[in-house]
């Protein structure tokens, strides 16, 4: 099992001809995810080839449009290498086809775009995850976005984070257990996917035996997350929350990461986590030891 994606999702690319969605569809494949096309209105009736898995050229087909794009491959998830100006627009197009899924890697996205785009998400049947983050992968099965595919592989643990370097760091630190699914929620303001979404995905997931929970300054969410476990998540988590050290009133990176007074500091985060029975590391390090003893112990 997984949460979200796995090997018989059918992807997408909406922006497929650029640079960076021909390098990540190129990796994609590789990995033995079933890239089936793309879209790209200038260019629909082209193809381009790369690579699948077992080193054979696959032509991929280009769309005017998402919709023409699952109505002729079946495609059930899209993942949007698409500039700033222009991600609200592929967002919208994407929700209203109905996609099942909708990986938005894109950084830089205006705050107010995503918050349209949030909006028109209500009632609808799209989950998406993102602006800026590194998408989904489900190690041995698929990936959607940019995380490598070669840190881990499958195992017990579900990873949610909002950083992708934290991602991927978290996924090499517990590389000998591996990973049931991990997502980069991203880290701006507004995103499609929050910590409790992904909470309850893996407790309702039955290969998920514990699960790992990266947030960091700025924002409420860790805390919500914190009122979420406590009443709902049964399997053991475990956190951690980057930003100790940034100094109040200072943007960090991410465009949520700004702490303001007491409100959104790692040191609340923690508290909060804690409280809840979730144990928090200092460092990713004795984030993912605090890990190894929980599965260790079952």
């Amino acid at each position: 099992m997984s949460i979200y994606l796995n090997k018989d999702s059918k992807v997408i690319v909406q922006g497929i001809t650029g640079g960076e969605g021909t390098k990540h569809t190129r990796l994609m494949l590789r990995c033995g995810t079933q890239v089936v096309g793309g879209v790209n209105a200038r260019k629909a009736g082209t193809t381009v080839t790369h690579a699948d898995a077992d080193g054979n050229d696959v032509d991929l087909p280009v769309f005017a449009s998402v919709a023409e794009a699952m109505a002729e491959t079946g495609a059930d998830v899209s993942v949007a290498f698409v500039p700033p100006a222009f991600t609200k627009d592929a967002c919208l197009e994407a929700i209203d086809a109905g996609i099942g899924l909708l990986v938005v890697i894109t950084e830089g996205v205006p705050v107010q775009d995503t918050a349209e785009v949030w909006a028109h998400l209500q009632g609808k049947q799209t989950r998406m995850i993102g602006p800026n983050c590194p998408g989904i992968i489900t190690p041995g099965e698929a990936l959607a976005g940019i995380t490598p595919a070669t840190i881990a592989g499958k195992g017990p643990i579900g990873l949610v984070s909002k950083s992708g370097t934290l991602t991927y760091q978290m996924m090499f630190e517990l590389r000998d257990f591996g990973f049931s699914t991990a997502i980069g929620i991203g880290g701006d303001p507004v995103v499609g996917t929050t910590h409790i979404d992904a909470l309850e995905a893996f407790e309702n997931d039955p290969e998920t035996e514990a699960i790992v929970m990266i947030g960091e300054i700025g924002g409420d969410a860790e805390e919500r997350a914190a009122d979420y476990i406590k009443a709902h998540v049964t399997k053991p988590v475990v956190g951690y929350v980057a930003g100790f050290t940034a100094p109040e009133g200072k943007t960090m990176g991410h465009a949520g990461a700004i702490v303001s007074g007491s409100s959104g500091t790692a040191a609340a985060k923690k508290e909060a986590l804690e409280a809840a029975g979730v144990k928090v590391g200092k460092t990713p390090s004795e984030t993912a030891q605090l890990m190894r003893e929980i599965l260790g112990s079952r």
